[in-house]
């Protein structure tokens, strides 16, 4: 199979099912900032050594195709058909990683600064990719009907990835620099 297709050189591409739709479309924004999203995650994924982070972020991962995929389908009828699908499953598995990683967290008692170590401060560098995304994903759901799941699950990742750049800069020894203030 090659790898280019020439569908593209015309400034449009064609979602699941054979629509088709300018590239400049809010819904190729959305899943482009996801693929966007999952491209840091996997950079980040080449900077970490156990083997529960990389159980964390290779499930996010992948949970991230499933998003993406759905996105790309606009048929709701052929999105329910879909083995994999966003659950409140996945939900639950995003809550639960939370909790456990803040647990191993001090209290958050300010704002505090994105970055800190190098892994730290690609996963912030996710964390706002992720909230963008979701920005752009609740601007369409203005413009077309989409699943309630999708706009939760994006939340619900970037508050992960909050909590696993402060878990990673407190693996990393490096101190979190709060944030001053307005003078």
């Amino acid at each position: 199979m090659k790898i280019y297709t020439k569908t593209g050189d015309q400034g449009k591409t064609s979602l699941v099912g054979g629509v088709k739709i300018d590239k400049s479309d809010l819904a190729l924004d959305v899943y482009g900032t996801i693929d966007e999203l999952n491209s840091f995650l996997g950079y980040l994924q080449s900077k970490l050594t156990t083997r529960s982070c990389h159980k964390i972020l290779n499930r996010i991962q992948n949970q991230l195709f499933v998003l993406s995929a759905e996105i790309a389908t606009p048929d709701k009828e052929k999105r329910n058909q879909y083995a994999n699908r966003i659950t409140q499953d996945d939900i639950l598995f995003l809550e639960k990683t939370i909790d456990q990683l803040s647990d191993k967290l001090a209290p958050l008692k300010s704002f505090i600064l994105p970055g800190g170590s190098e892994r730290g401060a690609i996963c912030h560098i996710a964390r706002t990719v992720c909230r963008r995304a979701e920005r752009l994903l609740a601007k369409w759901s203005l413009q077309q009907e989409i699943e309630p799941i999708w706009l939760i699950y994006l939340n619900r990742l970037s508050d992960l990835l909050f909590v696993f750049a402060r878990y990673l800069n407190k693996m990393d020894g490096r101190q979190e620099f709060k944030w001053a203030g307005v003078k």
